[in-house]
């Protein structure tokens, strides 16, 4: 009797070994706000998998220390990675490492700029960026009856994020109903508040005159905003959008600071990533793009997504 509890107890175990699963996750970088909810999406939801250990790294937005961290995890026999990638235009060479290696390979977020031939084994899981910028466009210009001046905030321009949701911009302002609308200037503040607002400062102080600020995300929006307000300019004469929809910007939409954001599901897309990941490693089908959808955010409805957060 003690032998069949004993062999009962060894198939147990066994079979827990077995199903567990790590997955290891390289971070563009850990100090984002959008970033962060992202990570803590996967943390979260790996806490209620059974057998799934995640060990997650933070790249300080460097692309060779996470195309290390990438062979680390690798060296240490992980299942699977997730990657949110420093620089999309690097992406080709570490997917080639994961597939030499075996192991699937999930970028998250940004779009890899192999993505459309990604190897086996290998998915993107992120939201349509050709809907975040446009998204956001669409509802600037409507607010300015489809006529202005605009300035656009740019995200780091090797991220494929910051150059497809300024092409948006572009695009809609291009249209029959938006073409009254004039783009004064256009920079990068790396997605960051602080260079958000400096640039805002610079913009100001050489009498640039705009109707409307487009960012590329919610960070540069209120590094503008705040600007704006120390330049004592009234948030009332001028309109002002983002994308990301995270918690500061809701309050700055709130406090009627913000017009326009856009959601950008960042736990489903951190959930939707270890899915993915997990399912890869099972073997399973998945599609090589996953996409979580944008949704418009303005003040009429900004309190169904402060609920979100």
């Amino acid at each position: 009797m003690k032998k069949f509890f004993l062999g009962t107890a060894m198939v147990l175990v066994l079979s827990t070994a077995a199903h567990a699963e790590t997955v290891g996750v390289s971070m563009s970088k850990f100090d984002d706000n959008f970033l962060t909810v992202l990570r803590n999406g996967m943390s979260d939801y790996a806490k209620t998998l059974n057998g799934v250990t995640l060990q997650i790294e933070d790249a300080q937005n460097d692309v060779a220390k996470q195309q290390s961290q990438i062979q680390n995890f690798i060296a240490a026999g992980v299942d699977a990675i997730v990657v949110n990638p420093v620089d999309t235009d690097a992406t080709t060479a570490m997917s080639k490492i994961a597939a030499d290696a075996g192991i699937p390979l999930v970028y998250v977020n940004r779009e890899p700029v192999n993505v459309d031939s990604l190897p086996d084994k290998q998915a993107f899981v992120a939201s349509n960026e050709a809907e975040s910028g446009t998204l956001e466009a669409k509802e600037i210009c409507r607010l300015l009856g489809g006529k202005g001046k605009a300035v656009i905030l740019m995200g780091e321009l090797s991220n494929q994020a910051a150059r497809m949701r300024t092409k948006d911009v572009h695009d809609v302002v291009a249209t029959d109903e938006c073409k009254g609308i004039e783009i004064v200037e256009e920079q990068t503040a790396n997605w960051q508040r602080t260079e958000g607002s400096d640039l805002m400062t610079n913009w100001l102080s050489s009498g640039i005159e705009f109707d409307a600020v487009i960012s590329n995300n919610d960070e540069m929006a209120i590094g503008a905003i705040q600007a704006l307000k120390a330049a004592g300019r009234g948030m009332d004469t001028v309109i002002i959008g983002g994308v990301d929809a995270t918690q500061d910007a809701l309050a700055a939409m709130q406090a009627g600071d913000l017009d326009v954001t856009v959601f950008q599901d960042a736990a489903g897309q951190g959930k939707g990533a270890v899915d993915t990941a997990l399912k890869l490693v099972k073997g399973e089908p998945v599609e090589k793009k996953v996409y979580i959808p944008f949704q418009l955010v303005t003040p009429d409805n900004v309190k169904d997504f402060v609920a979100k957060n």
